[in-house]
């Protein structure tokens, strides 16, 4: 990366933006507006369209028409590998301007916005273009006069709600498989991270995707979210964020064509240290960048740092050591580690969150306040909890922000039970140097990842996907393919 690239397009002026429906951009049809505010400065950067029922109904509309008709779904899957491909390498082509648009969008410090955002997209693009032409059909075994075709088939319109933390990597997972084996997409953005899906959307149709087959409305999830939800004419919803938000979508499904929802929701991610660990240095370093990059704004953040008793006062230390290098600063300077928070309200939120857990009676070891409010933007530095207990609300309920609480042990029976003490099950970290303890946590541990020795970094090949509270289904991966399709069987009398 250039830094005088990045300081030219951070200059740039980024245009009111519109609904993308029929591969025609469209203003709300209330004429109404939402600011766009910059977490770096607390600016207004731009505008977007305040998104109403009629605007979601019409790109469902449109969805469904192009979805009817064929123009995609009929396409030959090699010529569908063609666009999806082409639609990649425009990403990777963009890919900085990209980048910059999301940083001023939601915060993510560029070094990491780089390679989590348009770079994911365009590999997981890439990836599911490459299974197009591979998917096969399945005959039964059945006795002698009889056939038996399993056929898989798009389900149909797919809505995706898409969350603010890392709108691209997480919107290709979903709007990938999805177009992939022939639906079309509607995707409502998040509120405050709309602009870099609609670059996405505009580079699909540049790379040849019929109009139609993938349609962006923004606006507050309260009203184009909900009539998404309501709506008779989608048949899979896929969203990611919290899991209040997540029942409401299941009381919709129940309230309309019970549409099957897929939810990737909150974490709440233990990463245990047991004393046998080999480098504790370097587990000090991982476990500090698993919760504090992009400002603890991840989903699978390792934010529950369970520690066995014997080590608990050397590794805490190094944790604060490490921790107290990765200072938030401008997201845009290539140096910086840590980002902006995603909005004032998120930043409330995780203040909030360390005043709670001094009431309980923790100790704050590190952060806990905002920081560099002298900019306007909305900032703050690593925080550790110490001395926190399995009752206490920082144990159990997710903040979304860089606040580590830490709780110690002393075997791994009591690991295991901290570890599964919560409502949560997305990901976890172990480390150990005991091949045997390392495959027991892995099955003893309800949760959808376990990063062994190591935190974060599993690519599209793998699924990610939560139980308990944090979810049901998976994305990534060839898994993920499924959630997008029917099964039909043909049974023939031979």
């Amino acid at each position: 990366m250039d830094q005088s690239a990045i300081d030219m397009l951070r200059k740039s002026k980024v245009a009111q933006q519109y609904h993308l429906i029929d591969g025609k951009p469209v203003p709300a049809s209330s004429g109404e507006t939402l600011d766009v505010i910059t977490p770096i400065d607390g600016s207004v950067l731009t505008s977007i369209a305040r998104g109403t029922s009629v605007d979601m109904d019409a790109a469902i509309g449109s969805a469904r028409t192009a979805f009817e008709d064929g123009r995609w779904k009929n396409m030959p899957p090699a010529a569908r590998k063609r666009i999806m491909h082409k639609w990649a390498d425009l990403i990777e082509t963009n890919a900085l301007e990209l980048a910059v648009l999301g940083v001023r969008d939601n915060g993510t410090e560029i070094s990491m916005a780089i390679k989590a955002e348009p770079m994911s997209a365009a590999a997981t693009i890439r990836y599911y273009a490459e299974a197009i032409d591979k998917l096969y059909g399945e005959i039964a075994p059945t006795q002698d006069d009889v056939l038996g075709l399993i056929h898989h088939e798009p389900v149909g319109v797919v809505g995706a709600i898409i969350p603010w933390n890392f709108p691209l990597m997480i919107g290709a997972w979903k709007i990938g498989p999805a177009l992939a084996v022939g639906n079309s997409v509607v995707v409502k953005p998040p509120e405050t991270a709309s602009l870099t899906l609609i670059r996405l959307a505009e580079l699909a149709l540049e790379a040849g995707i019929p109009a139609g087959v993938l349609n962006v409305i923004t606006g507050e999830g309260s009203i184009v979210g909900e009539a998404m939800a309501l709506s008779m004419d989608v048949d899979v919803l896929a969203f990611t964020g919290s899991g209040s938000t997540g029942r409401r979508l299941l009381e919709y499904s129940a309230r309309s064509n019970m549409k099957r929802v897929y939810l990737e929701l909150g974490g709440k991610s233990p990463h245990i240290i047991f004393n046998d660990t080999d480098d504790l240095d370097k587990a000090a370093k991982v476990v500090a960048g698993g919760i504090f990059r992009n400002s603890g704004q991840v989903c699978v953040a390792g934010s529950r740092l369970l520690v066995q008793k014997d080590i608990q006062k050397d590794f805490v230390a190094a944790v604060v050591k490490a921790a107290e290098t990765m200072q938030p600063g401008d997201p845009l300077q290539i140096d910086t580690q840590i980002g902006a928070i995603n909005s004032a309200a998120q930043l409330e939120q995780n203040l909030a969150a360390v005043d709670k857990a001094k009431s309980e009676g923790a100790d704050i070891l590190l952060g806990g306040v905002r920081s560099l409010e002298e900019t306007g933007g909305f900032y703050m530095g690593p925080t550790i909890v110490d001395r926190v207990n399995p009752t206490d609300s920082l144990f159990q309920k997710e903040v979304f922000g860089p606040v580590l609480s830490v709780t110690t042990f002393e075997d791994e029976a009591t690991a295991i039970s901290l570890a599964n003490g919560t409502d949560y099950g997305l990901a976890a970290g172990v480390w150990t140097s005991n091949l045997s303890r390392a495959h027991r946590m892995v099955r003893a541990l309800h949760c959808g990842v376990v990063h062994v020795n190591t935190y974060g970094g599993p690519d599209v090949t793998v699924p990610l996907g939560g139980v308990g509270q944090s979810g049901n289904g998976s994305d990534k991966s060839l898994h993920a393919i499924s959630k997008y399709q029917n099964l039909k069987t043909a049974w023939m009398q031979l």
